[in-house]
């Protein structure tokens, strides 16, 4: 019977911080939006699309998802399609990921 309540008692503090670290917080009370959860896209030039690697060449800004400053390497695509869409030389804006151990692009669109 203890145990039922030390559990019982551990669960009503952690929702009390819950609730207090949500009081807390300086965004507003409004519904997270799809764009504002989406990670921040970084400018980048296509320089070569390699259809048979499955892989884009893209001279970039830094990478703040990643961690990564400025520079010109290949990617994998985790959606092949894009390689259809993009040629090199085209202006872009992507987000890149880790998966599988490799460096991958989750997500890409023209720049506007």
């Amino acid at each position: 019977m203890s145990k039922i309540r030390i559990s019982l008692m551990a669960a009503m503090a952690a929702l009390a911080f819950a609730g207090t670290a949500h009081a807390q917080s300086p965004k507003s009370d409004a519904p997270m939006t799809a764009e504002a959860a989406a990670p921040e896209l970084t400018d980048g030039e296509i320089r070569k699309v390699d259809k048979d690697s499955k892989k884009l060449t893209i001279k970039h800004g830094p990478l703040k998802s990643l961690d990564m400053p400025s520079m010109t390497m290949v990617f994998a695509v985790s959606d092949e399609s894009v390689l259809d869409k993009f040629q090199a030389g085209d202006k872009v804006r992507f987000d890149a990921g880790k998966m599988d151990g490799k460096i991958v692009v989750t997500r890409i669109e023209p720049a506007r």
